[in-house]
């Protein structure tokens, strides 16, 4: 194991793999140091540990109830530790269930948003000019939108529903990331390697993605895990407002909605997923933070 360390610590690396996982396991290192993030980190792995094994884990069907013998349930019911909903379905299940869908919406607005703000921004940020200029407008007048006003906009176009929910959401996240690559671009697009790299015969498209786009990695990464949480929210949001994932689905934001009828007698059927969306965007705000803390150099001391 010090044998290891050594290796991966070792201030003369013999090559570039030994290099990365050498930076890497500093990354780690630095991170770990950070109790709040590490606090984060765990809430993330238990949501994606729960989104694994739900069929595993959850104890009852989340879609069925029996309205006779389990139709709201108070928490700690034999069985029913959240209790039960106004169709008898048992909230933890609901719950477990729906960690899927909240993380099938985070992963896929991340894929979608990303690779376009970086496109948008890298490109915006290496040519300049009239090309940085239309760009950046066109950047700005999406910025000009509240996010779920625009997202609610685009849902009613497309129709409601999980998948055009995500769409929407993914065509609202991106220009932060545009701006922030853009930003990063403008800093190394001078450089002295990157005039070697032209010299060398390199095309534009080659220079942007394989040298400038993984320079900014480490800063889209971190606004990306800090954006995670509004993501939630805006997924939460549609589905309260019945135009994201549809009953019976067991969407957080819906089951929020579906519990708002019963609010001062039933609290539980709409606390509890509230709770959970309240814990998950806690755990991304603080692993975002502690990456902020390990990968942005100008946050370093």
């Amino acid at each position: 194991m010090s044998m290891t360390r050594e290796w991966l610590l070792s201030d003369a690396p013999l090559s570039r793999r030994q290099a990365k996982l050498g930076q890497a396991y500093r990354t780690w290192l630095g991170f770990r140091t950070n109790g709040l993030a590490m606090f984060g980190l765990l809430i993330v792995v238990v949501l994606v540990l729960l989104a694994l094994f739900a069929p595993w884990l959850a104890p009852h069907d989340p879609l069925t109830g029996d309205l006779n013998t389990t139709r709201l349930l108070p928490p700690l019911t034999e069985g029913y530790w959240l209790g039960t909903d106004d169709q008898g379905r048992d909230i933890l299940s609901r719950l477990i269930y729906g960690s899927r869908i909240t993380l099938a919406v985070v992963a896929l607005v991340a894929i979608l948003a990303t690779p376009l703000g970086l496109l948008i921004g890298t490109t915006a940020g290496y040519f300049g000019g009239w090309v940085d200029t239309v760009l950046m407008r066109f950047t700005d007048i999406v910025l000009a939108f509240p996010k779920l006003i625009l997202a609610l906009a685009f849902v009613a176009a497309l129709g409601p529903g999980i998948e055009n929910a995500i769409i929407a959401i993914a065509i609202t996240a991106w220009p932060p990331y545009a701006r922030l690559a853009r930003a990063e671009t403008l800093t190394i697009r001078n450089s002295d390697f990157i005039a070697a790299t032209k010299l060398q015969g390199a095309s534009s498209a080659r220079i942007i993605w394989k040298h400038i786009v993984p320079l900014c990695m480490s800063s889209i990464i971190v606004r990306v895990t800090l954006d995670m949480a509004g993501i939630i929210l805006t997924a939460a949001g549609l589905g309260f407002l019945g135009l994201g994932a549809q009953p019976p689905q067991p969407e957080w934001g819906a089951m929020i909605a579906g519990g708002r009828n019963f609010l001062i007698d039933y609290w539980w059927v709409a606390t509890m997923p509230g709770i959970a969306i309240f814990v998950v965007s806690l755990g991304f705000n603080l692993l975002g933070d502690g990456l902020r803390d390990v990968l942005d150099p100008k946050g370093q001391k």
